[in-house]
């Protein structure tokens, strides 16, 4: 299967050069969209642009407009977007290598693949690849996608490179917004330990394969049953979870984890390294 690429431009390190192609690593989410119906016709919904005063307009001829004070626009075209041309528009400069423990996971954004754009590119693209497999740090740049400038964090991946932008700092909420309110009491040592001991039971490799979206499996069967002319199977609720006596919880999932099935520990030697990032 051919894919599109995302972006296409060159990668740059120094004074070497290479065309390259950016390629999106993750499929879209899910394998159930929804239309929006009128039940009393059963046709699809369409959206038609329209103008408050005038009534409908034509989507072609809509510019974009900057709202720089109420109901007040600077009104931009296509080709004036595109008239601003910075230099990771087009190419992936390498500007610093850096740990990439230093990198925390909060910054991490959507992983991307980068290839050689052609087989001309190969040669400069493999040793470019190769010198950053050597120093083992993360290589930072930077490109314009969706007229945003993003930074990139590439790294060595098969024979290819693995990008991922990352979030700005401004983009990223502080913990004390969201934590400041929750107390600094220390937790019961006691019920720690158990905690631990649940947690051990729960160890196991990492396995993506493992995991089912089940909402989504559930919507298909929801479908299918409609289909199929079936009302559908009410789905009981989940039991409350509230905790009351923490302690009796603890103790009762510790002894409630013997007979699940428990995902078996990897070989240390063949365990995968974990990347530190944050």
């Amino acid at each position: 299967m051919a894919y599109r690429p995302t972006w296409q431009g060159h990668l740059k390190l120094s004074l070497v050069t290479c065309p390259v192609a950016l390629y999106t690593a993750a499929n879209p989410g899910g394998d159930v969209h929804f239309n929006l119906i009128n039940p009393e016709t059963n046709n699809r919904i369409k959206m038609i642009t329209t103008d408050p005063d005038t009534g409908p307009v034509e989507r072609s001829k809509l510019v974009k407009g900057y709202e720089v004070s109420k109901g007040e626009y600077i009104l931009l075209t296509d080709e004036e977007i595109r008239s601003v041309k910075l230099e990771s528009t087009k190419t992936i400069d390498i500007e610093r290598f850096v740990p990439a423990d230093e990198i925390d996971r909060i910054y991490w954004d959507n992983p991307y693949y980068l290839a050689p754009d052609g087989k001309l590119a190969e040669e400069a693209f493999g040793v470019i690849r190769e010198a950053m497999r050597k120093s083992g740090q993360i290589a930072l740049g930077r490109i314009v996608m969706a007229t945003r400038e993003r930074l990139l964090a590439l790294e060595p991946r098969d024979k290819g490179i693995l990008a991922y932008t990352l979030r700005s700092d401004a983009e990223v909420r502080k913990p004390g917004e969201i934590f400041a309110s929750i107390s600094g009491a220390a937790a019961n040592p006691a019920m720690i330990e158990i905690a631990e001991k649940i947690i051990e039971q729960l160890e196991g490799p990492f396995d993506p394969s493992l995991f089912v979206d089940r909402y989504e499996e559930a919507l298909k069967g929801l479908i299918a049953d409609k289909a199929k002319g079936h009302k559908p199977a009410t789905v009981a609720e989940p039991e409350d979870t509230n905790v009351v006596d923490l302690m009796a919880a603890l103790r009762a999932s510790l002894g409630g984890h013997t007979t699940a099935a428990k995902p078996a520990k990897a070989d240390p030697a063949s365990k995968p390294k974990r990347r530190k990032a944050g």
